[in-house]
């Protein structure tokens, strides 16, 4: 097929085997199946309850049997041809012998669920409906073994427990009628159970023998009514498992499936518990992020008085087997720290295990997390018996710290002197402290950078001890001088301009293009892409700035679509949980686990076959950006977002990150790693200023990201809505120009999220490439006719709009 031969001229060719498509293949609806079994974390399993014996009698409690959520909303839902619930898949299981159904409970769920969606309800925000004794009771007489669902849905532009200040903020619609449905649904926000649920599950629990819970979310939830719950013996954290993940927990807890998935977040025992919830709703205009860097684990399993508060550490899960890591060795080599470890196992079904390695830095001067994550590997299937030798390494520099205030060398990487200690298990809290130590006599820099992007109204910090240090503040960013601010309402929602073209014979046209710039002349090496760029008037360089409009399937806009130069309009498309395409297209495609449960796997190459099932498909419908995946951090689990983030760790969501953009990109998609970056809540997201020190940017929010372009390459990057420290991600040169090209050397090209609040002009300025959805010529020509931007700051973007484009097939 001819360069750009999809985008120019839009054949739908299919690229399977015999001429078949890809788009929603068995194949691919078979692996996210796989893949939904392989991010299931079993996190309690007393008495052996689970899997089920073959032939166990069920029944199935709670409306989440049938209101199953694959996924969450916004640009994280996709369209599908079906989608699998709990019961269709122990329907299966029951079909295959495995299991025996008490059919009347569900038919019971299936019937108010849908009276609920007829009346306007969508999976997961729909009521927990009172169960008739009677019904109870007959299904009691048939079996002592009952299965709770609970499902949570959660989407984009909204946060899980919904409050507004009085500061004068005015919701749109849209926020106004999810909050108020959220409200009246989760009285306490659905974080915990509703009243509703938890009188049925008092009503379970007093009824029947074995009580198994099957959690149907997209990340942290309350986890205490069953932690210590006698009455309770099984839980399955089942997340949003894409359109097969009902069956793939029924191939759980039958036992087709043995889980192997571990927790990528801290349990803790109240929403209370975690240090972000204290100031999440403060205010609708600013987050403070007082707890620095001890987010997740780095908080609990440092900070004095917090591991008690843990109800589920990080890195846990449970399987159906059992398995024995012997460490074989642990060495500094090569500026590595390189630990080889055997992993065995020693129970009765063969199973997976993850190998985890914890690095534990000297306090010093700058106060350390207790325990950090530096490597993980997962091991093959293992049977009985079995062993499989492991090697984790990272290098010694991975350990540095950022030192913002210049304790010991300011705005650089600092190893302090001091022990550095180890420790390898299956999990934070349960991991073994080792015997070797890497010992440094003096502090050493590993790199010196320049303050880059700081705080000035951030007034304190978390140190290790628990207490506080004061930072210091000031009045915030002086804006450079320039045209007066758009009105924000001219920046929501608006499509982009269709280029009108003179009336022209065919022959004018014909003899334009034998004169005309054409960047096919740079695919064809006839000259460089700088030749061609000089040659094309600054009018076309600054179109060339903004989004363009849809064509074929796509509904989230183009870049490029410049013909009379030889530039293809290529088109972009939502993810992160599956190649998104409206409904009134009529095409189906495969619907991934969300990025919780992808994460939970701890397997990068997994992932990485993911997105390139992924990456085909999206080329298949003409598609050449996909944009996905988002890597933002936990660090609350209010945010409205996680089910489509990897973890609180950025180690996890960056090596989970960059396997999807190795997958995607082996098709020659253009990934489009987001939301960069402090993207940690919906309520006004647009307008909201993340306050965060340099050090917790660079050690927490940023190292995804970092570790991203430096193991991956990806096509671009999107930044974020939001403001850092008092300056719209958009604009942010410090983010955009100095640390993402700067330090990391990142080539690709910068998008902003699709309708930002900033101004195009000073985006560009910035180093942020392109203005999406829309783009504002006539302000980026009015800017650079009033000498506020010049040629080469608009060009230098334009350029690596093109060298995107020139990656593509």
């Amino acid at each position: 097929m001819g360069k750009w031969q999809r985008s120019l001229y839009q054949p739908v060719l299919p690229l399977g085997k015999d001429g078949k498509r890809v788009t929603g293949s068995a194949e691919h609806i078979a692996l996210s199946r796989k893949a939904a079994g392989e991010g299931m974390v079993l996190v309690k399993n007393e008495n052996e309850t689970l899997p089920l014996a073959k032939g166990t009698k069920v029944a199935l409690f709670g409306k989440g049997t049938i209101d199953y959520v694959k996924g969450g909303g916004g640009s994280g839902d996709v369209t599908v041809a079906y989608i699998r619930n709990f019961y269709e898949g122990m329907k299966i299981k029951e079909a295959e012998g495995e299991v025996s159904l008490f059919h009347e409970l569900p038919e019971f769920y299936e019937k108010n669920v849908k009276e609920q969606y007829a009346a306007g309800a969508v999976p997961g925000m729909t009521r927990e409906p009172e169960v008739p004794d009677e019904l109870v009771q007959k299904a009691k007489a048939y079996t002592d073994t009952a299965i709770i669902t609970i499902c949570r849905f959660s989407g984009e532009g909204w946060d899980r427990k919904c409050q507004i200040t009085e500061e004068g903020y005015e919701l749109f619609e849209d926020e106004k009628k999810q909050i108020e449905l959220s409200a009246s649904i989760f009285e306490n926000g659905d974080f915990c159970l509703t009243n509703g649920e938890a009188a049925m599950v008092e009503k379970v629990k007093a009824n029947f023998k074995n009580v198994i819970v099957v959690m149907n979310v997209g990340g942290m939830v309350d986890t205490s009514w069953f932690k210590d719950c006698k009455e309770i013996p099984a839980v399955l954290m089942a997340w949003q498992g894409g359109m097969e993940g009902g069956l793939a927990a029924a191939d759980v807890v039958t036992g087709d499936v043995n889980p192997s998935g571990k927790l990528v977040d801290t349990y803790a025992a109240t929403l209370e518990d975690y240090p972000s919830t204290e100031n999440f709703h403060k205010s609708v205009y600013y987050v403070d992020y007082n707890e620095d860097i001890y987010v997740g684990y780095r908080y609990f399993e440092t900070i004095p008085g917090a591991a008690e508060k843990v109800n589920y550490p990080f890195g846990f899960g449970l399987s159906y087997t059992s398995f024995e890591t012997e460490v074989l060795g642990a060495e500094e080599k090569d500026g590595k720290i390189v630990v080889k470890a055997a992993v065995t196992n020693t129970g009765k079904r063969a199973g997976k295990e993850v190998v985890q390695l914890y690095y534990g830095a000297p306090q010093g001067k700058l106060g350390k997390p207790a325990k950090e994550l530096g490597a993980y590997r997962k091991t093959r299937l293992l049977q009985p018996g079995e062993t499989q030798r492991v090697v984790l390494s990272f290098t010694v520099e991975d350990m540095a710290s950022f030192d913002d205030l210049g304790k010991v060398a300011k705005s650089a990487y600092v190893l302090e002197a001091g022990s550095y200690v180890f420790y390898v298990g299956n999990n934070v809290r349960d991991a073994k402290k080792l015997d070797f130590t890497y010992d440094l006599a003096e502090a050493e820099v590993t790199a010196q950078y320049t303050s880059l992007a700081a705080p000035h109204k951030l007034e304190k910090r978390l140190l290790a001890d628990g207490t506080y240090e004061a930072l210091p503040t000031d009045n915030g960013p002086v804006e450079e001088e320039g045209l007066e601010r758009q009105d924000k309402l001219t920046l929501e929602g608006f499509l982009p301009a269709v280029k009108a073209q003179e009336r022209k014979s065919f022959g004018e046209l014909m003899e334009a293009a034998k004169t005309n710039p054409n960047l096919m002349n740079v695919v064809e090496g006839k000259e460089t892409l700088d030749e061609f760029v000089d040659k094309l008037p600054t009018e076309a360089l600054i179109h060339l700035l903004g989004g363009q409009p849809n064509t074929g399937v796509a509904n989230t806009f183009g870049m490029g679509n410049l013909p009379e130069y030889g530039i293809p309009n290529i088109m972009t498309a939502d993810g992160p949980a599956g190649l998104r395409i409206q409904p009134q297209c009529g095409v189906n495609t495969t619907a991934w686990p969300c990025a919780t449960l992808l994460a939970c796997t701890w397997d990068p190459e997994l992932i990485e076959e993911i997105g390139k099932a992924g990456g085909e498909e999206v080329k298949e419908n003409n598609i050449g950006i996909w944009l996905t995946p988002a890597v933002n951090i936990h660090r609350s689990p209010l945010c409205g977002r996680n089910f489509e983030y990897y973890s609180e760790d950025p180690l996890v969501a960056g090596k989970s990150g960059a396997a999807m953009v190795r997958g995607m990109q082996s098709e020659h998609i253009g990934a489009s790693v987001k939301h960069f970056c402090c993207n940690n809540k919906e309520t006004n997201r647009k307008d909201s200023d993340s306050r965060v020190s340099e050090r917790a940017l660079r050690e927490i929010y940023l190292k995804a990201f970092e570790i991203i372009v430096k193991e991956a390459d990806p096509y671009t990057i999107m930044s974020s809505y939001n403001l850092i420290n008092g300056v719209q991600a958009s604009e942010n040169k410090d983010l955009l120009t100095g640390i993402l090209r700067g330090e990391w050397d990142f080539k690709g090209m910068v998008t902003t999220d699709w309708w930002t609040h900033g101004e195009h002009y000073r985006e560009t300025k910035a180093g942020n490439d392109i203005k999406m959805a829309n783009g504002y010529e006539e302000r980026v020509q009015e800017a650079f006719e009033k000498g506020y931007i010049t040629r080469d700051e608009i060009a230098l973007c334009a350029k690596r709009i093109l060298t995107m484009i020139l990656r593509m097939d």
